[in-house]
């Protein structure tokens, strides 16, 4: 166990040695990482916990990339826009949206070394897109104990990330949602969850789509019954985080260019939690907007 943890060791270390490299620069020595290699490179460091990033020419020339802020007005100043622009100037490819993180630049850098070079491969990095929804809806609790089997009104919110293309079948979802109590069924609840929605059916105008609420975290109140004639009801409010893997669907149906009309089958079944004896009714009407 011990030569291998030792081999490990050797092998990150030399892995570690041969991905970075010693760069003069303004009298000042760095080992910095090579991000991006084409006719510009992007070089980075992280330096007493600051990221810097540099550019190198084909000509070895190397420049670093700063955004500092006016003294007088508060303002970050750019400068790093301004070297990007004077290094790929006629080449048509903007710095007005770039950013000084390594994901960014990382994105100009490969953009603009396949503008000039033909030959330059990369594979462009999927971007995200994003939608806002809003719900409300009925639902008979169908994962807690309802003897009563009442339904309650309930609302929420829900916040979708998935891939930026004509139409994305995966999406991660977070989501947060509140019930309400009735008279016969004093037991009201706040749940934040996160998932996974896969679009079964995934056409322009509409579709319609699997839900997994992966992770949970339930808290609320609920009043009880006791068996004991001399403790009659009682109060007791909980609160936890669960792995149910719930099961849902829906559908989304767009009516206009960025929102769409959304209706939904929430809570059906838990795979890992315990499941009322009622027949499942949670049913949502809702709204969502792409951001």
């Amino acid at each position: 166990m011990k030569k291998a943890f030792f081999l490990f060791g050797f092998l990150s270390l030399g892995f570690f040695s041969f991905s970075q490299q010693s760069y003069t620069i303004n009298d000042e020595t760095l080992e910095l990482d090579t991000a991006v290699e084409g006719n510009l490179d992007l070089l980075w460091t992280i330096d007493n916990g600051t990221y810097r990033y540099f550019v190198k020419t084909n000509s070895g020339d190397i420049q670093e990339l700063v955004n500092t802020k006016n003294a007088e007005t508060r303002k970050y100043q750019e400068e790093y826009k301004s070297v990007l622009n004077a290094l790929t100037e006629g080449y048509g490819v903007p710095t007005d949206q770039v950013n000084l993180t390594l994901y960014s630049l990382e994105d100009f850098f490969n953009t603009y070394n396949a503008t000039t070079d033909l030959s330059y491969n990369y594979e462009p990095r999927a971007k995200l897109q994003t939608r806002l929804g809003i719900f409300g809806g009925i639902t008979n609790q169908p994962l807690v104990e309802n003897p009563n089997n009442a339904s309650v009104p309930f609302f929420g919110l829900e916040f979708e990330l998935f891939e930026a293309t004509k139409l994305p079948r995966h999406a991660m979802f977070f989501h947060f949602r509140h019930a309400l109590e009735a008279d016969d069924f004093e037991y009201t609840s706040t749940q934040i969850a996160i998932g996974y929605r896969y679009r079964v059916i995934n056409k322009d105008r509409f579709n319609v789509y699997g839900n997994l609420k992966l992770v949970t975290y339930d808290f609320g109140n609920a009043t009880y019954t006791s068996n004991t004639p001399e403790i009659g009801t009682y109060e007791d409010s909980f609160s936890g985080i669960d792995i149910p893997f719930i099961l849902g669907i829906g559908a989304d149906f767009r009516v206009t260019e960025n929102g769409y009309i959304t209706f939904a089958y929430h809570d059906i079944y838990a795979l890992f939690s315990d499941n009322s004896d009622n027949f499942p009714i949670d049913f949502a009407l809702g709204f969502k907007m792409n951001l």
